[in-house]
C-alpha cells in the first residue's frame, strides 16, 4: 500500500463543531475504504496566500494515510461535493523519504546516546 498526504482548506465561516464533524466524516472515509490513518493534523484558521472564493482565511487540515488509490479518489470526490471545502490536494509520499527519515532519526538517537554520560557502578 502507498502512503498519501491530503491537505484541504475549509471555509472559515464554519463553526468549531461543524469543522470537527466534517473532519471526522472525511476521516471515516479512509477507514471505510480499508485505509489506515497515520496522522490527522488540524492547523486551524490561517491566512490564505491569495483569496479563494472571496475568502481571505481558511481552516487547514492534513491527513496522512496508507491505503489503495481509491481512498484518495473517494476523498477527492467528497471534497468536490462539499461546499465547505474550498481547496484540496493529495500527494503520494515517496517511500524513499520514509526510509531516509527513519535512518536519520536512528542516527540522531545514537549520537544523543553517545553524548550522554554513563553511570559507573
Amino acid at each position: 500500500m502507498r502512503q498519501y498526504e491530503t491537505g484541504f482548506v475549509l471555509s472559515p465561516t464554519l463553526s468549531e463543531e461543524e469543522t470537527t464533524q466534517l473532519v471526522q466524516q472525511m476521516a471515516e472515509i479512509v477507514a471505510q475504504k480499508k485505509g489506515r490513518m497515520v496522522k490527522q493534523d488540524v492547523w486551524g484558521k490561517r491566512r490564505l496566500a491569495f483569496p479563494i472564493k472571496r475568502f481571505q482565511e481558511g481552516i487547514y487540515v492534513f491527513f496522512t494515510f496508507d491505503g489503495p488509490g481509491d481512498v484518495a479518489a473517494e476523498l477527492e470526490r467528497r471534497f468536490k461535493q462539499t461546499e465547505a471545502v474550498i481547496r484540496f490536494m493529495t500527494v503520494v509520499k515517496d517511500p524513499r523519504d520514509l526510509v531516509r527519515r527513519k535512518k536519520k532519526r536512528r542516527a540522531e538517537e545514537a549520537a544523543q546516546a553517545a553524548a550522554e554520560p554513563r553511570e559507573e557502578k
